[in-house]
């Protein structure tokens, strides 16, 4: 069933015009990002990674990083990390070294195939972006960018399929 296939409401909110019934936002915003979901695992998929794998090279791009940070950023548990790392590390595409300073600290690093693999995944990301957001202008993408950073939404709240 797809969204327009969904039963109408019999009302529209309040101080709504026109015959056509108002749609959940919730809703809407789920059905979306459900497609977008889709589209986005397929292009990282035939790239080989997982969104995780992928979020997890995008945090190192700029350089290494200690473990207990990226665990932060990625806002997971660190037995998820360390396993999203034994993956990574697997493939040879991120490298884990004891910190010189704190021999108790490992700092998390993308390798040469890691950055190799990154720069496939963004290429692969930008031609989903291309045709999920053509019908939008850059402005209209930054507005939507800023309205989507703004709802409460929390690790919590998400249940990994991976």
């Amino acid at each position: 069933m797809t969204l327009q296939d969904a039963p109408d409401t019999p009302d529209a909110l309040p101080g709504e015009d026109g015959p056509a019934p108002a749609q959940r936002l919730g809703m809407l915003l789920a059905w979306h990002g459900s497609a977008a979901e889709t589209r986005m695992r397929r292009a990282l998929s035939a790239a080989g990674l997982t969104p995780r794998h992928a979020m997890t090279l995008m945090h190192l791009e700029t350089g290494p990083v200690s473990q207990r940070a990226l665990a932060e950023r990625l806002e997971v548990d660190p037995s998820v990390l360390v396993g999203l790392l034994n993956d990574l590390e697997g493939e040879a595409l991120v490298e884990r070294r004891r910190d010189p300073a704190d021999r108790r600290r490992h700092n998390v690093a993308i390798t040469q195939a890691g950055s190799a693999a990154l720069s496939a995944t963004n290429a692969a990301l930008d031609a989903v972006e291309r045709v999920l957001f053509a019908g939008l202008s850059e402005r209209e993408r930054a507005t939507l960018r800023e309205l989507l950073s703004r709802i409460d939404t929390n690790a919590e709240d998400f249940s990994c399929g991976e």
